[in-house]
């Protein structure tokens, strides 16, 4: 019954054909299948060599990768028979970790650069990474650069960093307050840099509904989770991570003269931002002093 009312519904259907069809398809594709797939046969196994090839992925030798960078602490290119220091080892196993995971060249020259930052490419290849990164990371606001001489009277270049609970600041979203940016070394520049970063985060006027006082650090954020479970005085400070540099670099700040390491670390160096964006004063400090009371001496004429 149900074959007959399917019958009047399609009319000239016929379902031996119906059946006949699907099995001459079954068929056709199974012999197109054995025809093409690659076997023991000699006949198949050319497919199967383009294939392969096609899918092949390019091993990149580390070697190739070590030129590309320099050793933030000594400025000399990373090479692995003539290893100038700690942290030249320890850049040379981080790239040596990526090559072991097959990645490009291209990602793993990213990645490095993303953990030890823009300063750490060779010169001439700087600029190209550092417009990837921010392309990728939009970190910086597209285009914003200060020359530090001049930078008073101008916007502030717009940013967005991670803090130390793994929360976003973004510099515009504090329109309304006065922002003070403390650009620092980071974990290297102990105590110094450790005490300022603490007198900032625990001194109220830096911490209120019309101050707000950002230390910008270079180092990774899991490194300053281990520091403040030992010190947790600094937990009150507003740390941000800037490992790639891109924020720093923005600022021109990664070459004055309190840098320990030009071009490649920031020092100490302040930057205040008025309520309305606009900076108001910058300070250099090569001697690495705690400046609270300069910077809201500032703040309040």
């Amino acid at each position: 019954m149900i074959f007959n009312k399917i019958k009047k519904k399609l009319g000239s259907f016929s379902l031996p054909s119906f059946f006949f069809g699907v099995l001459f398809s079954g068929t056709m594709i199974g012999t197109t299948m054995l025809a093409v797939w690659p076997d023991n046969s000699q006949e198949r196994r050319p497919l199967l060599k383009v294939v392969s090839k096609q899918l092949e992925i390019k091993a990149v030798n580390a070697a190739e990768i070590y030129p590309e960078f320099v050793c933030l602490c000594c400025g000399q290119p990373l090479d692995k028979n003539k290893i100038c220091c700690g942290m030249a080892k320890g850049m040379i196993d981080y790239i040596d970790s990526l090559v072991a995971q097959k990645l490009s060249k291209e990602e793993i020259i990213k990645k490095t650069a993303e953990k030890y930052g823009v300063g750490a490419v060779i010169e001439e290849k700087r600029a190209e990474i550092e417009a990837l990164l921010n392309k990728e990371s939009k970190s910086v606001a597209p285009g914003a650069k200060l020359i530090f001489a001049d930078a008073v009277g101008k916007e502030a270049p717009d940013f967005s960093l991670e803090n130390l609970q793994g929360k976003k600041t973004k510099l515009s979203d504090l329109r309304g307050k006065n922002v003070v940016l403390f650009f620092n070394e980071g974990k290297m520049c102990y105590p110094a840099c450790w005490n300022q970063i603490e007198e900032l985060g625990k001194d109220s006027r830096f911490n209120s509904d019309q101050v707000v006082a950002l230390s910008i650090t270079p180092d990774q954020k899991e490194d300053w989770a281990q520091i403040a479970e030992k010190l947790p005085a600094l937990k009150q400070a507003n740390i941000l991570f800037d490992s790639s540099r891109l924020v720093s670099s923005a600022y021109n700040v990664l070459s004055l003269k309190s840098s320990m390491h030009k071009g490649t670390y920031p020092g100490h160096t302040y930057v205040l931002i008025d309520k309305q964006g606009i900076i108001r004063f910058t300070y250099d400090d090569p001697t690495m002093a705690i400046q609270n009371d300069l910077i809201y001496s500032k703040i309040k004429q």
